[in-house]
């Protein structure tokens, strides 16, 4: 198991926000906070490119063995990370939420 995984604790709204500002950048259109949980939407052209990513996502969840909550449609998914053993957000939220990042942009 990754050692991100390990130990895992709620993240305070401090941690919070500085890690969502290293992952997301200057991006506009980021992860944001919503609900108790980091969320993003991703676009695509069509359903063949959203269900390629769907299962890109389900790989890296897999290896991870940390699983976001999917919302699919034809051209976009939404994908919410949060930790439910702690009750809020963790290091393995933003770990994978990196890792999906980068899938996206490859």
């Amino acid at each position: 198991m990754n050692p991100i995984h390990q130990n895992r604790r709620a993240l305070s709204a401090t941690e919070i926000v500085s890690q969502l500002t290293q992952l997301n950048g200057e991006t506009v259109q980021g992860w944001k906070i919503i609900d108790g949980a980091i969320e993003k939407s991703f676009n695509f052209q069509n359903f063949h490119e959203t269900m390629a990513f769907v299962n890109a996502v389900a790989w890296v969840a897999h290896r991870e063995d940390h699983h976001p909550d999917l919302a699919i449609n034809y051209g976009s998914c939404t994908l919410r990370f949060n930790t439910h053993d702690v009750n809020g957000i963790s290091a393995s939220d933003m770990f994978c939420a990196k890792a999906v990042d980068k899938l996206f942009k490859d």
